[in-house]
């Protein structure tokens, strides 16, 4: 291990610092939590059942946690014309940004929106927030909601033993390297992002790293965050691997499903917190994992 992820390694298992509190508005009676869903153009089924989502959803808030997008390489995205009909176009373009935007916009003039940095978008600015109506959150953040709190995250930082990935996190969220990429012409940004999603997806085929792949959470990590948080309970994405985990003396996690409106069947879930257990209970909260088209 580097001496970087080692370092990184004890940061996370020791506790983190608090994290901002995000305090609901009593007005909320549901929350939604989605993430990992990857859009990118050519993606048409996915992108379908999101927009269809976005328009129709009923939730007082909704909290992207994370990899909202394939691939993000820069805000001024939307500034450079039509998307190009080629192979080498990008997986997210200018058109397709634009789209987008509209989609998260019109569900933001209905309910409040909060997006989380993944792993794939963690440049995505408050350029293109804005224009979309969305508050950028840190990672982690708290949320405190129906009578408890609840600890956010997109949930890469935790998985400790992925030790590749963690080295190249380290790099690409210093402030400097994210100057000096942003600093670079769009189009060469554009290509670097494309062989970057290359080189990521023949890792993922590799054999090699097969094993690295079904790296998960640290348990130790999470119970530490929450501790220091003052929550029992983590809602996070990243190794679309949905489940709830038991980590002891009252301390959860529970993970989110990526989304492929491509697959056979459909993976299109969310999470919705709503006020009230179904037994009516003052102070709890209803959890649910329901399909995107009947949220």
């Amino acid at each position: 291990m580097s001496a970087v992820v080692a370092s990184e390694t004890a940061a996370y298992q020791s506790a983190p610092t608090t994290p901002a509190l995000l305090q609901a508005p009593a007005h909320w009676q549901s929350v939604d939590f989605i993430s990992d869903l990857h859009l990118q153009a050519g993606d048409d089924a996915t992108f379908s059942v999101w927009r269809d989502y976005m328009r129709d959803s009923r939730a007082d808030a909704l909290f992207i946690l994370g990899d909202l997008f394939e691939i993000w390489v820069g805000d001024d995205v939307l500034d450079d014309g039509a998307d190009r009909g080629t192979s080498k176009a990008p997986t997210v373009g200018p058109g397709f940004a634009l789209q987008c935007a509209e989609v998260l916009a019109a569900a933001a003039r209905r309910m409040a929106l909060y997006f989380m940095h993944g792993n794939r978008d963690f440049l995505l600015g408050t350029a293109y927030a804005n224009a979309c109506g969305m508050t950028l959150l840190d990672d982690p953040s708290v949320l405190d909601f129906a009578g408890q709190r609840w600890l956010l995250s997109h949930g890469d930082a935790l998985c400790l033993e992925d030790r590749d990935y963690m080295t190249f996190r380290t790099q690409v969220r210093s402030k400097r390297w994210q100057q000096d990429f942003l600093a670079k012409p769009l189009t060469e940004r554009q290509s670097i992002g494309r062989q970057l999603r290359t080189e990521s997806e023949a890792r993922k085929s590799s054999h090699q790293v097969n094993a690295v792949m079904q790296v998960d959470v640290d348990a130790a990590a999470a119970r530490d965050w929450l501790h220091a948080a003052g929550t029992s309970t983590l809602i996070h994405g990243h190794t679309h691997k949905p489940a709830e985990h038991d980590l002891g003396k009252g301390q959860r996690r529970i993970v989110l499903s990526d989304w492929d409106g491509g697959a056979s069947p459909a993976r299109a879930c969310i999470l919705r917190l709503s006020k009230g257990a179904r037994d009516g209970t003052a102070g709890d909260a209803l959890i649910e994992r329901l399909a995107a088209t009947s949220a």
